[in-house]
Parts: C-alpha cells; structure tokens; sequence
C-alpha cells in the first residue's frame, strides 16, 4: 500500500497510480497535454501520434502566454478573456478536475497549472513524471486530435478571475533578495553567464541563486520525497516565512520551480517577464558567475 502524498504535495501534483483511479472512477476530470519545449513547434503533431485518453492538446505559446514582446518577456500572461475562451475550447466547466501534462520534464504542465491557478482554479495538479511516466506503467495512448465537440461548453460556463497567484514585476524581483530569496530557475551555464543563446544578454538578476532545472526530480523525472525536497531547498536558501520569487528565460521553468516549492509548503510568486524582459532593458544589471 503506497504513503499518502502529503497534502501540499497533493494539491500540487499526482502521480499515475491516482489518476487511472479517477479514470476508472468516471470522474469530473479534464487532462491537458501540453507539449512544448523551447524551439519545437511539433507538439500538436506529437500530441496526435499518442497522448493519454482523452486529453486536449494546450498550445502554451498561443494560450497560456500573451504574444511576446522585449518589454514584456518571451511568454507574457495570457489575456484573461482570451485564456478563458482557451479553457472553454478545452472543455473545462465547473466541478472539474485539471491534470496537466508533457514529456519534457514537467515545466510546460506546469505553466499550465500556474496560470489555471492565478486565473482562480482551484482543482488543477500536475502529472508527476508526466507522459514518461503514464509509459513506464504500461498504460495505453491514444492517437489522433482530441476536440470537445461544438456546443459542449455553454458561454459563461467557465467563468476565471486572474490574479490568485502572487507575481512581481522587475522592480520586484530587483529589490527582493536584499530583503528574501529570488531564484533563478535555468541551466547553470546561463545563471552564471557563460552562454545565453536566446535572451540578449548573458548573466542573471543580481542577487539571485541558481535553482537549475532538475533539481528537485529524481532520474525518472518524479518530484523528489518531501524530506529530500525539503533539503535541497534549503541548500538554495528557502525557508519558511522568507519571501521568495523565481524567474527563468520566460516564465516558464519558473512555473515548476513554484510547483515544485507548493509541493513543499512554500508559497512563491513568480517573475512572469523573467530574463528575457529583464535583459532586454539595458539600464538592467546583469550579475555573472557562480555567486549571487
């Protein structure tokens, strides 16, 4: 019989185990396969040749982010009227359940979960280990385009109200680690400014620790055991009762690292412009190196 996520955990994330249950159950669930990683346009292709049952395809350039800008970022917050025709699209009505997924390490499920979250959903967690491991348990896909059909979402069944998440701008993110911890949610290599091969300029915020993608997962891409998290946190810096931010290129891997921290017990607001504002403003510092 397997423990009993604790219940942050268990807001934030399930595993597979629980959801063939709730699949089984007949339960008021909507799964959202969003397949994307940075450069790669194909994931609507890669969500027709196999997805989990039933679940709608999100595109997270087009509908979980606004269309890019240098004052606002690479994936700024999507428009609220337009995210809420988004959710309407994927079928999503009240009472339901919202389990995200990809097949990239969790990070594009998680800009789903933090935007559902910030537009006020409640009932939405993230698959830990995503479609790797919907695979390793032997469970079927299906292929081909899933689409509700016309008319199944009433206008005005699905009514969402951003701002339940905690943000900060750049002026934020600049004054915070004087007084908490700002974290800095990319590759080591960019953190320390040795290559940046997206954003205009190589570095990071000054003050801000490295918190590189991987982490906080073990190597089949499943959220560490909440003893472990909890200390490799630590080791970053986060405590209890310390206000914390992350940022990474976009917004993007920042949405998992704040997943990842709810998982823990520790609320953190995200830097939605993250690098790829903050380095597009040229009276913005930027730190090199391996230290804050």
């Amino acid at each position: 019989m397997s423990t009993p996520a604790p219940p942050d955990r268990a807001r934030t994330f399930t595993d597979v185990a629980e959801l063939r249950r709730l699949l089984d159950a007949g339960a008021p669930l909507l799964l959202l396969d969003v397949r994307w990683r940075l450069g790669d346009t194909t994931g609507r292709e890669r969500h027709r040749e196999g997805h989990l049952p039933g679940a709608v395809y999100v595109d997270l350039d087009a509908e979980l982010s606004a269309p890019p800008s240098p004052a606002h970022g690479r994936h700024p917050l999507p428009d609220p009227a337009a995210l809420q025709e988004s959710a309407r699209r994927w079928g999503l009505r009240p009472g339901m359940q919202v389990v995200a997924y990809d097949d990239a390490g969790g990070a594009a499920a998680a800009r789903a979960w933090w935007v559902l979250r910030w537009a006020g959903w409640e009932e939405v967690r993230i698959l830990d280990g995503g479609l790797a491991a919907w695979r390793a348990a032997g469970l079927p896909l299906e292929a081909g385009e899933v689409e509700p059909a016309p008319g199944d979402v009433e206008p005005g069944d699905v009514e969402l109200s951003p701002g339940a998440m905690p943000v900060v701008d750049a002026d934020g993110a600049a004054a915070l680690p004087a007084s908490g911890l700002l974290l800095d949610a990319r590759a080591g290599e960019r953190y320390r400014g040795e290559v940046e091969p997206v954003d205009p300029r190589a570095g990071h915020v000054p003050g801000a620790r490295n918190l590189p993608p991987g982490s906080l997962t073990d190597g089949e891409g499943l959220l560490l055991p909440a003893d472990v998290l909890r200390e490799r946190l630590a080791q970053v810096g986060v405590r209890p009762g310390v206000a914390t931010a992350a940022y990474c290129g976009s917004g993007v891997f920042a949405s998992l690292a704040v997943a990842q921290l709810a998982a823990a017990g520790i609320e953190a607001a995200l830097y939605p412009g993250s690098w790829s504002q903050w380095s597009s403003d040229p009276a913005r510092p930027a730190a090199t190196g391996r230290e804050p």
